[in-house]
């Protein structure tokens, strides 16, 4: 029996709404708010919503955006209004409800949106966890409205960032529901216009720009040049600056263009408050994925996420949160075993030396190549010799490193 939750404030329309749909054979549930909404869909996901727009605490495209923010819009919305205007409707359809009813709703019309509702699939796959997620005040909320702000003038964005920040986040948060995600790095042969035309009103990705070959290289540009004419958005990414990438084979007339249009963004060492927050929404869109079985984490574990350093950055706290929910014994994720993955029992404990008296008195210069050669031996041997992690940990790029270290005398 199919299961669909009826979220409007008046009760008039629930109550009629809820007479018709059961009359129809429909197993119905219903929210007078979107704090009733957001719990009954957390309760168990219903294989379709009718929504409301206007409602006196949250409105309906609010929660639209925040259910696609957090991957939990893999059901069918229609959504409901006696006061929309066609932007309105437009602005729902693009976020990623399927249909609009205009009130009041005649029932032909109704039975009509819900059969074709049920019929799309009870589920639609939901993209990755995007800003939309994060509605709270605070850096990611308002990292979100620099997005969209930038998006709304260009369909072209070069994510700046060190090694580990948020980049796929943001990026997701360009995607339109229901719209392809192309990974360029992931395409081996030449873009054609035939792809680009299928993908279109999609995003095209590309996480580094250092590691394309020369061939994905020219299918970025091929794209680039022709984002308007099939309503594609190019975000890419780099950690690298315009020099260095010339050196990797990229031209600078591409560039250039690249370049011109750019959001720095922040890594998890700046975001340690909102860690927490990320790694909640990351859960609950395994959860909505049926990657990983029902989890919460305790407060305990997620203040543990929150005071431990990222070295590996967005990527590994997205690891860890899979780890821990396919490793719990039980529902609720505990603070112990956070620890235990984060922090395993019996790992050597690696103390730096501490300074001599007699640097101090040492010239600045010499002082501090006494230093640098007591931090980089301390983090070489803290993660086993591992130059990715260094360099994530140092924000030097490897270049530059391997000549720190060498200046160093360190091997």
């Amino acid at each position: 029996m199919p299961k669909i939750l009826v979220v409007d404030d008046e009760i008039g329309i629930r109550e009629l709404l809820f007479e018709i749909l059961r009359d129809e054979g429909h197993d119905v549930q219903l929210a007078e708010n979107a704090a009733a909404a957001r719990a009954a869909r957390e309760a168990g996901r219903p294989d379709m919503v009718l929504l409301d727009i206007w409602m006196p605490d949250t409105d309906g495209i609010t929660l639209l955006k925040e259910w696609a923010g957090s991957g939990q819009l893999n059901m069918p919305v229609v959504m409901m209004s006696g006061h929309a205007t066609i932007d309105t409707a437009v602005e729902a359809t693009r976020i990623g409800a399927l249909d609009f009813l205009e009130k009041p709703i005649g029932m032909q019309k109704l039975l009509a949106a819900v059969k074709k509702a049920l019929e799309r699939g009870a589920r639609h796959v939901g993209g990755g966890l995007s800003l939309a997620a994060f509605a709270r005040p605070g850096p990611l909320r308002d990292l979100k409205r620099r997005l969209d702000q930038v998006l709304g003038k260009s369909p072209m964005l070069l994510l700046r960032s060190a090694p580990g920040g948020i980049v796929e986040l943001v990026a997701r948060s360009a995607q339109i529901a229901g719209k392809p995600w192309i990974d360029l790095a992931h395409e081996t042969n030449p873009l054609s216009v035939e792809m680009l035309q299928r993908a279109a009103g999609g995003v095209l990705w590309c996480e580094e720009l250092a590691r394309l070959t020369r061939l994905q290289q020219k299918n970025l540009l091929f794209a680039a040049d022709r984002l308007e004419r099939y309503s594609l958005r190019l975000v890419a990414a780099t950690t690298h600056s315009s020099g260095e990438l010339q050196e990797l084979g990229w031209e600078e007339a591409g560039l250039l263009r690249l370049f011109e249009t750019g959001l720095g963004v922040p890594g998890l060492a700046e975001l340690k408050d909102e860690v927490p927050d990320i790694a909640a929404h990351l859960l609950t869109q395994l959860m909505e994925s049926d990657e990983i079985p029902l989890r919460r984490f305790s407060s305990a574990s997620l203040n543990s996420l929150r005071q431990h350093v990222w070295s590996g950055g967005y990527a590994e706290l997205k690891a860890a949160v899979k780890s821990l929910a396919l490793g719990s014994l039980s529902e609720e994720i505990g603070d112990e075993e956070t620890l235990g993955l984060l922090a395993p029992a019996g790992e050597p404990t690696i103390v730096p030396a501490k300074l001599a008296p007699e640097v101090i008195e040492l010239p600045l210069r010499e002082a501090r190549e006494v230093f640098e050669r007591m931090y980089f031996e301390y983090h070489l041997a803290k993660d086993g010799g591992n130059m990715t992690r260094l360099a994530e940990k140092t924000g030097l790029e490897r270049t530059h490193l391997y000549r720190k270290l060498k200046d160093l005398g360190l091997r």
